[in-house]
């Protein structure tokens, strides 16, 4: 797929990941909507990216707010051709700890911004994609999904985050064979430590420990290297219903 004049939604698409992504597919020649439950950094990427870029306010796990960031695509640039599911939340709580059982609300909470979410994104995307006029190859979309080395190496605290991401693996293949008869790829990136809002909070030296555990390159993860890989899965049309780990060869330990 062409990123050059093809239109792509990104979830969660005002900072992290999902704001590299946002922000390399614009520069690339896309047009782009922006789609995060953040609005002021929505908005202020959208203004720094330009005229091809749009920010919608957007829960994921809320279908009509999704539907609305589906038909921003389609009322301001005419179609739909790609989607990057970045959107996600996290949370450290052991099975039983010290204070009883993992709260359910917390796990239920996480399952439903990480899982629900994504296929959430996913099904109203692909249904777009389905009835648009397919590239001479015979695609019509492409999907990309984030999960984490979590849903393999989950470590202590991590039972809903690894499970969130587990379910986003495990259902990366079946729904590429669910959509390859209306010619949509779907794949899923799984990133190691990255130097994300998630890890903003750290100090410096926190930070250099954890990239210390990297194998190689013994360092944080840039997000301009997940966005990088984002759009060579967009561009390159024999890679669907994998899992990609990004992850400098690292194996996460219990904690």
């Amino acid at each position: 797929m062409e990123i050059n004049a093809n239109t792509f939604l990104v979830s969660g698409g005002a900072s992290g990941l999902g704001g590299a992504t946002s922000t390399l597919l614009a520069k690339s020649g896309a047009n782009v909507v922006i789609a995060d439950i953040n609005k002021d950094k929505g908005e202020a990427l959208a203004a720094e990216l330009g005229a091809n870029t749009r920010f919608v306010e957007c829960n994921v796990t809320d279908e009509d707010s999704v539907k609305a960031a589906v038909a921003a695509a389609i009322s301001n640039f005419g179609k739909l051709n790609g989607a990057i599911n970045c959107a996600g939340i996290g949370t450290a709580e052991r099975t039983v700890g010290k204070d009883g059982p993992h709260a359910l609300a917390s796990f239920k909470r996480v399952i439903e911004v990480n899982l629900i979410g994504t296929f959430n994104v996913i099904r109203l995307a692909a249904a777009q994609m389905a009835g648009q006029e397919p590239q001479p190859s015979g695609e019509r979309g492409v999907i990309i999904n984030t999960a984490s080395i979590a849903a393999f190496d989950g470590q202590i605290g991590q039972a809903a985050y690894s499970a969130s991401k587990g379910g986003i693996v495990g259902m990366t293949l079946p729904i590429a064979r669910d959509l390859m008869k209306l010619g949509i790829r779907v794949v899923t990136i799984a990133p190691g430590l990255f130097d994300t809002p998630l890890l903003a909070g750290l100090p410096e030296d926190v930070k250099k420990v954890l990239g210390a555990q990297v194998p190689f390159p013994s360092r944080l993860g840039n997000p301009a290297e997940f966005a990088a890989l984002a759009r060579h899965i967009f561009e390159n049309e024999m890679l669907n219903g994998e899992v990609i780990r990004l992850d400098g060869a690292l194996r996460m330990p219990p904690k």
